[in-house]
């Protein structure tokens, strides 16, 4: 799929030079670069997560049993 965005001429210039160095298209590049940004994004959801319980000021078993109890 193709998507059109808008880059600085700097940012042109920079990836540019990065394509001759490392043989490889801008195209290529972007991509990559993406990848990465939504690989980190998925990684600190995940560490947003960890860890939520323990704020709590109720064990895990007896907060379960308590919610079922009211079924």
């Amino acid at each position: 799929m193709r998507t059109l965005v808008d880059l600085g001429d700097a940012q042109i210039e920079e990836l540019d030079a990065l394509s001759k160095k490392e043989k490889r298209s801008r195209a290529s590049l972007v991509r990559q670069a993406i990848d990465e940004f939504l690989r980190g994004r998925h990684g600190k959801q995940e560490d947003e997560a960890f860890g939520l319980w323990s704020r709590r000021n109720m064990d895990g078993l007896a907060y379960q049993k308590k919610e079922r109890d009211e079924w």
